[in-house]
């Protein structure tokens, strides 16, 4: 059975994964280091692990033909160095502190944590190779989280409320409600589940509206800079490029994006779609609550 590929892709973008820095040294020595998403555990006795690379990869042959490499989970603060060695065609060790393993590959500076790995096979997985490597060292740090890929955009967990054991029950439900972090997170997910459905209207996704509204003033882009803005890695926002060139709503312009006259009309909708649905939403609240509570949300968000 064949599938459209970009479909499929955001099928499986439903599955969380963690985000991962692979590194290895090729054969004359210069360290190598890709971004991976396909990182997992194999087995505990012995202590296996395994990803994924994409066989037209730069890299390919310094970690199919290399004898060991390390693993360096990113922290949820480490956006940038994933998009770093995401990209193509650049030093990406230049002004990054590394450490070398025990095997000679580069560990990254600060990360949540990082396996030392000698590799224990390579294996044909269609249009990927599958590298296992046996855990030779590890090391982790406490109370750090670590960065996440779901939707295709970064995200960072959290523990879920319904498995939160409160300490002190009684007074922790009373100070849990008037809880700001609390009340912003509820407040969002009932915004979210209110507004995202609707986009389903204009046959768009929460991805490809961000690009859209971002771009709404008919000016390009650079890759790298929209990343920053709407959190997606540099290659998932090709593939939104993709999807929108594909509808006719976005063109490439070097390694810029830019809107067609059919992509700025949609996100004029959009745009007075979403600004519809927050005067609705803050109808509860007068003009000068409204703006209050921008101001103070924009204080908070300065101050920290």
């Amino acid at each position: 059975m064949s599938f459209d590929p970009k479909d499929f892709r955001r099928a499986l973008g439903k599955f969380p994964t963690g985000v991962t820095v692979i590194t290895t040294r090729d054969a004359e020595g210069n360290p190598i280091g890709m971004t991976a998403s396909s990182f997992n555990t194999l087995s505990i006795e012995p202590a296996l692990v395994l990803w994924s690379i994409d066989k037209g990869a730069w890299s390919l042959e310094a970690f199919t033909r290399g004898k060991s490499f390390a693993i360096n989970v990113l922290r949820n603060d480490q956006i940038e160095i994933s998009n770093r060695f995401a990209r193509r065609g650049e030093d990406k060790f230049a002004d990054i502190h590394t450490r070398d393993d025990q095997h000679g590959s580069p560990l990254l500076h600060g990360t949540a944590a990082w396996f030392g790995c000698k590799t224990w096979n390579v294996y044909e997985g269609g249009d990927h190779f599958i590298i296992v490597g046996e855990v030779t060292d590890y090391s982790y740090e406490e109370n750090v989280n670590s960065l996440v890929f779901h939707n295709g955009r970064y995200a960072v967990p959290e523990t879920h409320p319904a498995v939160q054991a409160p300490t002190r029950p009684l007074e922790a439900r009373g100070f849990l409600g008037d809880y700001l972090l609390f009340q912003l997170r509820q407040t969002l997910n009932a915004y979210a589940s209110d507004f995202y459905p609707r986009l389903s209207h204009f046959g768009v996704t929460a991805e490809e509206w961000r690009v859209l509204t971002l771009l709404a003033d008919g000016k390009s882009m650079e890759q790298e800079q929209i990343c920053r803005y709407v959190s997606q890695p540099l290659k998932e926002l090709m593939f939104t490029g993709e999807w929108l060139q594909e509808k006719g709503l976005a063109s490439a312009v070097g390694s810029k994006i830019q809107l067609t006259v059919k992509g700025q009309n949609l996100a004029e909708q959009l745009l007075d779609m979403a600004i519809e649905h927050e005067q609705r939403i803050l109808s509860v609240l007068d003009d000068t609550e409204q703006a209050m509570l921008k101001l103070m949300l924009k204080k908070i968000q300065n101050a920290i």
